[in-house]
């Protein structure tokens, strides 16, 4: 009873390990960033995804000097290649000093996925 009890707890800090340490099933990571002027930041990035055929989104923000962040934007990252680089402009509050992204997810929201003809409802008389 005792091995057994002991080999449970074993298979699950293994479990727990592997999903604390092992690699996450999306990952955003900043590539390059561009101050445009004294309110918007370029952040252009790098999304690697286990799961191509999913959309996703990502979190990307902007930091003053003083590490505050001072803006952020989500964007929305179509199914596709498992590398995709990507780029957008993060309006500011203040004068920023980076941009990063924060992190991303397979959980889009809706009012972020494009509008198809095929999701519209059809118009009625």
């Amino acid at each position: 009873m005792l091995l057994v009890t002991v080999l449970a707890a074993a298979a699950a800090v293994a479990v727990i390990g592997y999903r604390n340490l092992g690699s996450p099933p999306i990952e955003g990571r900043q590539t390059a960033f561009r101050v445009v002027d004294e309110g918007r930041v370029e952040v252009t990035f790098q999304v690697v995804r286990e799961q191509p055929e999913r959309a996703a989104v990502c979190i990307v923000r902007a930091r003053s000097r003083d590490g505050d962040e001072t803006g952020r934007k989500e964007v929305y990252v179509p199914a596709g290649p498992r590398s995709v680089l990507a780029s957008t402009v993060v309006q500011t509050s203040r004068r920023p000093v980076t941009g990063e992204v924060f992190g991303c997810s397979y959980d889009v929201p809706a009012y972020l996925e494009p509008v198809t003809t095929a999701s519209q409802p059809r118009p009625t008389k």
